[in-house]
């Protein structure tokens, strides 16, 4: 199958413009990441929230669809008050933390919930030692009344723990690193996270 890219920013007026009257969203008839949205006119949300969440959902697309074709076709994405959404279904371990890396740099996420399934079925007893260690994790830091969770996702692979998020401070994402480390099993902690002034969250 073959996509055409537009510019984002005309992108941006045509899904907002497709929004306002009814229209489907300009990646409405794609697949992968193109997931259709409501209209501003029928959410609840009002229309600026909308717009908002219509910029964050071509903003993604456009990074996983410059990132790696595949990962843009085989990804579902969903978008709801800065709110978002992946699933589907991937073939790497590394195309999984990539969408959710990517996912974090659209300015205005607030939170990324990761859904994304693994085709390979090989491994499950490691699978399962992953997904223990992030249950641990996640539950440490909501625990944490230093730190904002909702901000920060969590990918385990193989033992290694990959932190996404926007952190609201520098200490904020130590404390969350140290509390990755402190975790049994971890063998390594990678941080993808970035601090709420980061550049790169509006490049």
């Amino acid at each position: 199958m073959r996509f055409r890219l537009f510019p984002l920013a005309g992108l941006a007026a045509a899904a907002i413009l497709a929004g306002a009257t009814g229209a489907c969203s300009v990646w409405g008839a794609g697949a992968g990441g193109a997931a259709a949205g409501t209209t501003a006119a029928q959410s609840e949300k009002g229309f600026r929230r909308s717009v908002a969440d219509t910029e964050i959902r071509i903003t993604i697309n456009d990074l996983w669809f410059k990132a790696d074709e595949q990962m843009f076709r085989k990804v579902n994405l969903q978008v709801q008050e800065g709110r978002v959404l992946l699933s589907g279904n991937v073939s790497k371990p590394e195309q999984r933390i990539e969408a959710v890396r990517l996912a974090w740099l659209a300015p205005g996420v607030r939170e990324v919930i990761n859904e994304i399934d693994i085709d390979d079925p090989s491994g499950l007893d490691d699978q399962a030692r992953d997904t223990w260690i992030t249950k641990q994790l996640e539950a440490t830091l909501l625990l944490d009344g230093a730190v904002a969770s909702i901000n920060y996702s969590i990918v385990t692979v193989d033992k290694v723990i990959y932190l996404m998020g926007v952190a609201q401070s520098r200490a904020e994402l130590d404390r969350v690193i140290g509390h990755a480390k402190d975790i049994s099993y971890v063998r390594r902690v990678v941080n993808y996270a970035l601090l709420k002034d980061d550049p790169a969250r509006t490049s």
